[in-house]
């Protein structure tokens, strides 16, 4: 009971504390619409109404939220042993290059094949990609958040060469882009609903991650790693190879995140995977506090702010930029109030 009291202390804590966050951030922002000409309720409106406000609009939400929850994980995971991961944008954008590969080698496959191929070949590239960030740090020493950011440009740069050379589609003059991977291979919407399946593929990863984190040995020495290195090395952890697969694991994630947008949107590589999907994950992971089910509701959230972007430039004349701007003050506010983390007497352990 004590230790389930305890959780729910924690938890309550969390919750709190990205509450808090989150409401001094719409407070700044509205400041800067204020500044800006517009009337910060009417905008707030917009935003409801592009995100939550009709079933269309839900499932642009739910859309854009499934590879939030996915590269959310690439920096969740890591982080529970103390790293800051940012990799996502790269991870996902070689998971959709090994995903089109896979696709391509396997053209006259059954569909099924093609596609337990493709998130396979997604999976392990983005799993590798991050993985040598992990091993830069476990046996180099090299700072993981500096070197996963440096991956992700050289993950740009290889498909920018890619999709210019080697896998250039000739049929696409305007945008160089790669071979496509086939109508037959693309996973297609939910029944019922215009979301395609890298929903249900976010929500699995987000609940399989929770388990193992909360439920497993593994997760239990990584949580030990992110409170105490030493001590987890003076227990005998190996905390190389927990460090390695931990962000093999986040990285797996992002690069099924790019499988899903090369076989659920695009169908093919091209620049249209650099939309900041990595890096708005980064955003979801901190204000759920690397916590895998939290993610999902977070997701959600920024997806439905990503989403009512477009409504926000028509209706109040305001630049696309606006939505980046409201995203870089939640983060600001969120690192702003980690610090008051466990200050509240509410959340304390009553003294014995």
């Amino acid at each position: 009971m004590a230790v389930f009291a305890e959780q729910w202390r924690a938890a309550a804590n969390a919750a709190t504390m990205s509450a808090l966050g989150l409401a001094a951030s719409m407070a700044l922002f509205g400041v800067f619409l204020t500044l800006s000409g517009a009337n910060p309720f009417d905008v707030f409106g917009s935003i409801y109404r592009g995100a939550f406000g009709s079933w269309f609009a839900w499932q642009n939400t739910l859309q854009l939220a499934a590879p939030l929850m996915l590269t959310a994980l690439c920096t969740a995971l890591p982080a529970r042993l103390g790293l800051i991961v940012i990799g996502g944008e790269g991870a996902l954008i070689v998971g959709g290059i090994a995903a089109v590969a896979a696709a391509l080698a396997l053209q006259h496959a059954p569909p099924s094949a093609v596609i337990a191929a493709m998130m396979l070949a997604g999976m392990a590239a983005g799993g590798i990609w991050v993985g040598l960030a992990g091993a830069l740090r476990a046996y180099r020493g090299v700072n993981e958040t500096i070197s996963s950011l440096l991956l992700n440009y050289i993950a740009i740069a290889l498909m920018n060469h890619l999709v210019t050379g080697p896998m250039r589609d000739p049929e696409m003059v305007n945008r160089p882009s790669s071979w496509h991977i086939g109508e037959a291979n693309m996973i297609g919407s939910i029944r019922g609903m215009d979301v395609h399946w890298g929903l249900v593929f976010g929500l699995i990863a987000c609940i399989a991650a929770f388990v193992l984190m909360y439920s497993t040995v593994f997760g239990f020495a990584a949580r030990m790693i992110g409170g105490n290195v030493r001590a987890a090395r003076i227990a005998g952890l190996p905390v190389p190879m927990l460090t390695i697969t931990a962000c093999m694991i986040g990285g797996a994630a992002a690069g099924l995140a790019g499988m899903v947008e090369v076989a659920a949107v695009h169908g093919r590589v091209s620049s249209s995977l650099v939309v900041g999907y990595g890096y708005t994950g980064i955003l979801v992971a901190f204000i759920a506090r690397q916590n895998p089910l939290a993610i999902v509701p977070t997701a959600i959230l920024l997806g439905g702010i990503n989403a009512s972007s477009g409504l926000i430039q028509r209706t109040h004349d305001l630049p696309d930029a606006t939505v980046l701007v409201m995203q870089g003050i939640i983060f600001l506010m969120i690192l702003v109030s980690e610090p008051l983390y466990g200050r509240f007497a509410v959340f304390r352990r009553a003294a014995v």
